[in-house]
């Protein structure tokens, strides 16, 4: 499953990476609402962007990066003797 999740997030990169600059729209001279059309793309695609990076964050922070046996304590969580072997502050 996670191994899927991070092919999916990868997928979802790439798209919101390849499609941020509107290669489609270059060339074209059309102007809403004072600005060129170009403009107001890159505008959403940032805001669209922003959004997708928050739904990151909440559901598949650490994923490819953490094994499955960091996610189950963190050092924080950890008693203070372990946590000076993890190189936290000794007391």
């Amino acid at each position: 499953m996670r191994r899927t999740e991070l092919g999916s997030w990868i997928a979802v990169a790439v798209v919101l990476a390849g499609l941020a600059v509107p290669w489609f729209l270059w060339g074209s001279a059309t102007v809403v609402a004072g600005l060129p059309v170009w403009l107001w793309w890159h505008v959403g695609w940032m805001g669209l962007t922003s959004v997708v990076f928050w739904v990151f964050t909440q559901r598949a922070w650490g994923i490819g990066i953490e094994t499955a046996e960091d996610s189950s304590e963190s050092p924080e969580r950890a008693d203070p003797e372990q946590r000076t072997t993890l190189g936290g502050d000794s007391p």
